[in-house]
């Protein structure tokens, strides 16, 4: 942690050069004033994806659940000494602190930084690369309280995730293309054990069933984490939506996900969407010195 944090306080000297952000996000926002943030934020990203494989689907759940509370603006990462920051909130307990050390602080605004590293995080582990358009300001606002029924559940139908997405001016396609996130994610044995035990979901592969029951006996420590892509974990592919057909997904608001042609062009525009949820622009926020607090 603590090399980590030195090498982002030297990429931090390199991003100083950036200027006032403006309200159109865009691409090249930093061509002028920081040419080569991307590159800065990749090779950090690099260095701590060699560290640790976690930083991938760390860095991915804490853009997701970073955008869908108050926007993409950073809030997911202030941290509170009363714990009552949306970091603290029941639904983001679990986010991998490995995707907090991913963001690093600078002129350069924590959200664009996020985000950039969420592409770069895909793109390591054989995604689509895509241009992340740049500009956002960090919130004002990280509360505990705001969390509560926006962020997607495991066990919630298509019709309430849908609801979900829409608040956020995201479609159907968007939910199931954003869903093959999952091929990098795992999940803890408390969020599907229900599936096993319960209430049994007859759309579960037998042998997939009977796998899962051996990982994940009943009272076991719920925060067992078990691979979504049972087949390829570490490789972003549409694997993960062959297995769906097979009856091998864990959790029940997957299940409906099919036809996976052309997934990485989609889910490379379906994140471009997604990057634009409630960007905050003039005085709604701020560029923060350090991301964890606000200036």
């Amino acid at each position: 942690m603590e090399s980590w944090s030195r090498l982002l306080s030297l990429a931090v000297l390199l991003l100083m050069a950036a200027g006032k952000v403006e309200s159109q996000l865009r691409p090249d926002f930093y061509a002028s004033t920081c040419p080569d943030v991307e590159s800065i934020v990749r090779e950090e990203v690099r260095k701590k994806f060699v560290q640790t494989f976690v930083t991938v689907p760390a860095t991915l759940r804490l853009f997701f659940h970073d955008c869908f509370v108050e926007g993409c603006d950073a809030s997911v990462i202030i941290a509170s000494p009363n714990g009552d920051a949306e970091k603290d909130a029941d639904e983001n307990i679990s986010l991998a602190g490995d995707g907090f050390d991913t963001v690093m602080p600078g002129v350069v605004s924590c959200a664009d930084i996020l985000a950039l590293a969420t592409r770069d995080v895909v793109v390591l582990t054989g995604g689509p690369s895509f241009a992340v358009e740049l500009g956002r300001l960090d919130g004002l606002i990280s509360q505990r309280s705001r969390v509560a029924g926006k962020l997607p559940k495991p066990d919630q139908s298509l019709d309430e995730l849908n609801a979900i997405f829409k608040q956020n001016n995201l479609t159907e396609t968007d939910v199931i293309i954003l869903s093959g996130a999952h091929t990098l994610g795992f999940a803890h044995c408390g969020t599907f054990s229900d599936r096993l035990y319960s209430n049994p979901d007859p759309t579960l592969n037998a042998d997939f069933a009977r796998q899962l029951q051996d990982d994940c006996p009943r009272n076991v420590d719920p925060l067992v984490a078990i691979n979504l892509d049972v087949n390829t974990p570490r490789t972003f592919d549409n694997v993960f939506y062959s297995n769906l057909v097979e009856g091998k997904g864990l959790l029940r608001s997957d299940q409906f996900a099919g036809d996976a042609a052309g997934f990485g062009a989609a889910f490379a525009d379906a994140m471009v969407r997604l990057g634009r949820v409630g960007v905050k622009t003039g005085g709604d926020g701020e560029i923060r010195r350090d991301c964890t607090a606000f200036n």
